[in-house]
């Protein structure tokens, strides 16, 4: 067997080539037209990721209180890149992150608030999530906060549970606003 019965030949556009093995010509067609729709995609996605997050920063900054933490800009990031993804469906974002919250203030009613302690609440927040089949990466990272910040929890939970969910309903309208944007959520619970 040769490599050139296994390998099957694409004809080259020119003289020899069959009309219709020459892609057409034009703005609709082609690797242009794929860049283009590719392009207009990840500015729809960063519009919409920059667009939550400035509503979360906007919030916080009325009320006087920090409702953008870094775990939620990476669960914008992951929710708008893969929304068709289990880790970013609307019951895994809020569920993941409360969790996360409540891991970490389970380790600061144990131990001080440390780098180490922070790595512990981290690790039971994965176990956490895991367990609860509501797998999302950033909610780990809230944990670490909640530890190294020592937020009041009966301001931070409430504002954590809102902000997920304005990360969701940010998900869904960017999902409707853009007619080739994949449908956000595939499910709500």
């Amino acid at each position: 067997m040769d490599l050139d019965s296994v390998l099957t030949r694409r004809p080259s556009p020119g003289p020899e080539a069959p009309c219709d093995a020459v892609p057409p010509k034009g703005p609709g067609s082609g690797r242009l037209h794929r860049a283009r729709a590719g392009a207009v995609a990840v500015l729809h996605r960063t519009g919409a990721v920059a667009a939550v997050l400035l509503a979360l920063a906007a919030v916080g900054m009325m009320i006087g209180e920090p409702v953008l933490i870094p775990s939620l800009a990476a669960s914008a990031a992951v929710l708008h890149h893969t929304p068709t993804l289990p880790t970013a469906q609307p019951r895994t974002v809020v569920v993941a992150h409360l969790l996360g919250a409540g891991a970490g203030y389970a380790v600061l009613a144990v131990a001080p608030s440390a780098p180490w302690s922070a790595a512990l609440a981290g690790g039971l927040t994965f176990a956490a999530t895991t367990l609860a089949r509501t797998p999302h990466s950033p909610a780990c990272a809230t944990a670490v906060v909640v530890v190294l910040q020592t937020p009041a929890p009966a301001r931070f939970v409430p504002l954590l549970f809102g902000a997920t969910v304005v990360l969701v309903l940010g998900g869904v309208a960017a999902s409707r606003t853009h007619p080739a944007a994949d449908r956000y959520p595939v499910r709500w619970w």
